[in-house]
């Protein structure tokens, strides 16, 4: 069955990325570390009578036929997308509160002239410095300076390598599907060994690429060529920017090499297959298996060159790139070099480049029409530098342990819903279901903030550079990852700062983690009825818990190593259910030219749908056996549904839903929505009957966990 929707804007591609934790609940904070003395509880906006937005559901849509539009329709009609947003989602509208809240935390950092080298003094230099356009506006392109000298000097392939290496920073995550890729030659991720969880090991990762995917390269519609001629005239003009002569020809070399490099790439469902990716070079490797690049030059460059063993995740795109090392002409790696020095350089520099690099990325690729206001640029760009130390002063003001105790306890319950749901599956074999009991009751759960905060006394802000903060941010953070090698690993690192609005499940660490900024309506109400609470927060804990279990997370164990524990059967069993699912997410047509990609999509979605029920399994546990009360005419039931609905109210520009289909793994809002089919309940809560668009026979839902 093929399902359309008539409103192109009306979806979202919202990153849940996932979370796993332990049943035991975590050890509160030191003393010294956690967030003194949290301010009172200020008031929570509620929707309705139930903590539900009534006004913004389309109550003329059946159920039956469109959810999603039962749920959000009104606040489709009635939103607008800001121009300033490519889309608007509910997270997008807790980001800007949370931005706002920042903003005022900063904006006091920046005028109280703290103490030189304290956290605060750091954060109101770095705000400041982005702010001070007049300065900005004076240095002109003087601050790209320096790297564009060293690139101009390349001479030889050994040279060549040697700048590769420089630029190398730690901005991938082989497990975050939003992090696949860089733009740098090739990424750096440092994490626990998939074998051996107890060591790091540095990851290499396939970059190198201008463009959002592989695809946008070499994709043949209509809408990637006129993509790839406005990129080439957008490299053009930035190094015209930049002072460089011939900038046509220049910009036609960069996209020629790009190209090449993307015909090496593997594509986002490759990439996803840890098993696949789980490869192992040693040192002496590297040069044998991807010839072509200097790689004592390169990692000596990126000091990594001490390291006996790396992963070489994409391993035939990374010896097809180091290839083209040797093959292409220096001259074009000058070029493609200076472009993407300029290009991260941009929103940093002076108005012309700013402007130019927002014409494309925003515009162009994603369809705003207006770039963000700077101070909201300046919050994202200093929580992005000094994120935790940031959010130590975020939870302190809008994150109160009462809250904290509150989603523990929901987390709780989720936990203990995921481990009765396990002993209920009829087709897998008790070998299999005592391996999944093992690994959830090791699963550590992290709510609003992190045991122990980043240290920032190595990072030198200096107030009038911006150009410079956010260069030594990223040196900072990549040293940082660094020095992780050879050391026991930490288990309670956080990979989100806590103001984000968002959440996280480590399959390595088997943990999750939810920071303070998701925990906020409409995810989370204290207020609100629980069974808003645990559709909507509730079925994201859900979600995180099954990461742990879905076609990613089901490969690792108890201690988070890759390791198969199945039996074949089982995992037969397993690979049919989840085929379905991938089947059903494949008939949605977004366009009339682009449906989703079910496959691509899968393990987010297997974790809504095994979530999703394991949150109304959790809500009912929550009730201690008593029956909810019928609220403004809607059920318990109902409520709970709405409230997972909720979550994934959104609207989207054209271009930006297209990129979000054809790069992204999480499917868009209106079709997360739609997850509420595969579950028995939501047929009688809403009188669902045969006949009607998402009706779903009992034998055509999909039941995994």
């Amino acid at each position: 069955m093929i399902l359309r929707k008539s409103w192109l804007v009306a979806a979202s591609a919202a990153a849940l990325l996932g979370a796993c934790a332990t049943p035991a609940e975590p050890p509160p904070p030191p003393v010294a570390e956690a967030p003194a003395a949290p301010a009172p509880a200020k008031p929570r906006p509620q929707y309705g009578t139930f903590g539900f937005d009534t006004a913004g559901m389309d109550r003329a849509a059946a159920p039956g036929d469109d959810f999603f539009a039962y749920a959000n329709g009104g606040w489709v009609k009635a939103t607008e997308i800001p121009a300033d947003r490519s889309n608007l989602t509910s997270f997008a509208v807790i980001a800007e509160r949370a931005a706002q809240r920042t903003r005022a935390i900063i904006d006091e950092a920046a005028a109280a002239n703290a103490p030189a080298g304290t956290d605060a003094r750091k954060i109101g230099d770095y705000y400041a410095s982005f702010m001070d356009e007049a300065a900005i506006e004076a240095a002109g392109a003087a601050p790209l300076k320096p790297e564009l000298d060293r690139i101009a000097a390349i001479r030889s392939r050994t040279d060549l390598s040697r700048e590769l290496g420089a630029s190398v920073r730690a901005d991938v995550d082989a497990l975050n599907a939003t992090d696949f890729y860089t733009d740098r030659f090739l990424g750096l991720w440092v994490a626990e060994d998939l074998n051996d969880t107890t060591v790091y090991r540095p990851y290499l990762m396939q970059g190198g690429l201008g463009l959002p995917d592989r695809e946008y390269y070499l994709g043949s519609s209509a809408r990637f060529t006129e993509i790839r001629a406005k990129y080439k005239a957008h490299i053009a003009q930035m190094l015209r920017l930049a002072g460089y002569a011939d900038a046509d020809a220049r910009a036609a070399r960069v996209v020629a090499l790009e190209t090449a490099i993307a015909r090496s790439h593997w594509t986002v469902d490759q990439t996803a297959d840890v098993l696949k990716a789980n490869t192992v070079w040693t040192r002496a490797e590297l040069a044998r298996k991807a010839p072509g690049l200097d790689w004592d030059a390169f990692l000596t460059a990126a000091g990594l060159s001490d390291q006996p063993r790396f992963g070489a995740w994409q391993d035939s795109a990374i010896a097809g790139m180091s290839k083209l090392v040797a093959s292409q002409p220096i001259q074009a790696w000058r070029d493609y070099l200076a472009f993407h020095a300029v290009e991260r350089g941009a929103p940093f520099l002076s108005k012309p480049f700013a402007d130019e690099h927002f014409a494309f990325n925003g515009q162009t690729l994603s369809g705003t029409p207006q770039q963000r206001e700077r101070w909201k640029r300046a919050v994202d760009n200093t929580s992005g530098a000094l994120g935790e130390a940031v959010g130590k002063l975020y939870v302190a003001r809008h994150f109160t342990p009462d809250q904290k105790a509150q989603v523990e306890e929901m987390a709780k319950n989720v936990l203990t819903a995921f481990g009765q749901r396990i002993d209920r599956i009829d087709w897998m074999t008790p070998q299999t279901k005592a391996e999944a009991k093992k690994k959830l009751a090791n699963f550590r759960v992290y709510v609003g903030y992190p045991n122990k905060w980043r240290d920032y006394s190595a990072l030198e802000i200096r107030r009038g550079d911006a150009y410079g903060n956010q260069a030594r941010a990223e040196l900072f953070e990549y040293r940082r990852n660094l020095a992780k090698l050879g050391q026991p690993v930490d288990r309670e690192e956080w990979f989100m700062t806590p103001q984000t609005v968002n959440a996280l499940f480590a399959p390595s660490q088997n943990s999750i983690i939810f920071p303070a900024g998701i925990l906020e309506p409409t995810f989370f109400d204290p207020n609100a009825d629980p069974a808003v609470n645990y559709g909507a927060i509730g079925g994201v804990m859900g979600h995180e818990v099954s990461h742990g279990f879905d076609d990613l997370g089901a490969q690792f164990d108890a201690d988070g190593n890759l390791r198969n524990w199945w039996t074949p059967a089982d995992m037969a069993q397993f690979k049919a259910r989840t085929k379905m699912l991938a089947d059903q997410y494949s008939a949605y047509q977004v366009f009339p030219d682009l449906n989703l990609n079910g496959q691509q999509v899968l393990g987010e979605n297997i974790a809504d749908v095994a979530g999703l029920a394991t949150a109304y399994d959790a809500w009912k546990i929550s009730l201690g056996g008593r029956e909810p009360a019928v609220i403004d005419g809607f059920s318990g039931d109902q409520r709970f549904f709405l409230g997972w609905a909720q979550n994934y109210r959104s609207k989207y520009r054209e271009a930006a839903l297209r990129r979000a289909v054809v790069t992204g793994v999480h499917s868009p809002g209106m079709y997360r929505a739609l997850t509420v089919r595969n579950l028995d309940p939501w047929y009688p809560a809403f009188d669902v009957k045969p006949g009607q668009t998402l009706y779903l026979k009992p034998d055509q839902r999909v039941r995994i966990w």
